[in-house]
């Protein structure tokens, strides 16, 4: 296998510090949006000269950039949709991701020249589908987390000519490709116009609740019981098929796709580090000594996750995994800027850190070296030696390391 024979990875950019978090850590393309209708409202995007930038930024860094018009427009939406269709071309934005047949239709008049991906909320599951979208001139298709992985297969087997991507981390709405009601109900927030409230992932109280199926009488397959105050009784699990990267490679998708346009680059910076270092040992024909195991993967992104991590329905069992008991997560404490000019450098800082505890550097590759308390010096914005930067505030680390450059990231 050669690394040309490797899918794209493809990472959210919900902002300029996610772009470039995405590129440094290792993705081979980005998705993003601007700030409407892209289907992510709650995360800035890129508009007008920010957009071009981005494109310009990605290109230099040889990184694809994938264009989310992705929402499910009504009739009064249609003239900014026309109006967004037209600037792809000179944009040299590298594909358009849609949903809408009507998006679709007016994207073959308006930016023919535009590759065209269809997204996840298209929901494609079967063949005939497949079929009905290529001839509406779709180049590549999202397959529908609701499909197994023999599913999967079969149809990227049965369509050599298709480009097909795999959804492998992130975020399951609970409805079906994203198609939930839930938020335009309860907060008159669209979810399929991009301005979804995730009311599924909220608390609640007032309910205890236990599910059994009536014909196989097998146990409850659903239970939910109030906690003390309030409990999150509809959260999905979040999807994580970093174990099965040798078998995904072997499918032969174009693309495996991470959810997280609405998270932090420190998020993007972890999660695509993890999925780039994982494609590169399937690829690679003799695994190095000191390789990461599946384990170590999973444990990486357990400092990410904020919610239980499954193979969604990947397997034809869920596997659910589980944090060892020992661990504890640690947030990303500050992300580098620049060097100073007295010989440090510039940190953004993110969570409190204190210089009593050693930091981990967050090397791209899954290489984390650690930097031992006492090893390093803090300096808050005044210039004064400091025990602790809190968050928000910008300082300057002094440390012995010449592996530091900007966008790095450290956790403490």
């Amino acid at each position: 296998m050669t690394e040309r024979s490797l899918p794209e990875l493809l990472a959210p950019a919900g902002g300029r510090e996610q772009l470039e978090a995405a590129i440094l850590y290792g993705a081979d393309a980005v998705y993003l949006g601007g700030s409407l209708l892209s289907l992510r409202a709650k995360c800035r995007g890129f508009d007008g000269k920010e957009l071009e930038d981005a494109v310009r930024f990605a290109h230099d860094s040889g990184v694809r950039v994938y264009y989310c018009l992705n929402a499910l427009p009504f009739d009064e939406h249609l003239p900014l949709v026309e109006e967004q269709l037209e600037s792809l071309p000179a944009l040299g934005v590298d594909g358009l991701i849609a949903a809408d047949p009507g998006v679709i239709r007016l994207s073959r008049r308006l930016c023919p020249s535009v590759e065209l991906h269809l997204s996840t909320q298209a929901h494609s599951v079967n063949s005939a589908a497949v079929e009905f979208w290529q001839e509406s001139g779709v180049r590549r298709i999202n397959l529908a987390r609701e499909l197994g992985r023999e599913a999967m297969a079969g149809l990227i087997r049965r369509f050599p000519s298709m480009d097909f991507e795999v959804f492998v981390h992130g975020a399951m709405c609970l409805s079906l490709s994203g198609h939930c009601l839930i938020s335009a109900w309860a907060n008159r927030r669209p979810a399929n116009l991009g301005l979804c409230t995730q009311p599924c992932r909220f608390e609640y109280r007032g309910l205890t609740l236990t599910v059994e199926e009536a014909v196989r009488h097998d146990g409850p397959f659903l239970s939910v019981t109030q906690g003390e105050d309030f409990s999150a009784i509809w959260a999905p699990m979040d999807l994580c098929l970093v174990r099965w990267m040798d078998d995904l490679v072997r499918m032969g998708p174009a693309a495996l796709k991470l959810e997280g346009r609405t998270k932090s680059g420190g998020y993007v910076a972890q999660v695509t580090d993890v999925y780039r270092t994982a494609l590169n040992l399937a690829a690679a024909r003799q695994k190095p000594l000191n390789a990461p195991s599946a384990d170590d993967l999973v444990e990486e992104l357990f400092h990410t996750a904020s919610r239980p991590l499954c193979s969604g329905f990947f397997l034809p069992e869920r596997r659910i995994e589980e944090r060892p008991q020992d661990f504890t997560p640690r947030p990303v404490a500050a992300r580098l800027m620049e060097p100073s000019e007295n010989g440090g450098w510039r940190v953004q800082v993110r969570s409190v850190w204190n210089s009593g505890d050693d930091a981990e550097l967050l090397l791209p590759g899954m290489k984390r070296p650690c930097l031992k308390a006492g090893s390093y010096t803090l300096e808050n914005h005044r210039g004064e030696i400091t025990e602790r930067l809190n968050p928000g505030t910008e300082g300057v680390l002094y440390c012995e390391r010449e592996d530091l450059r900007p966008g790095l990231y450290l956790r403490a």
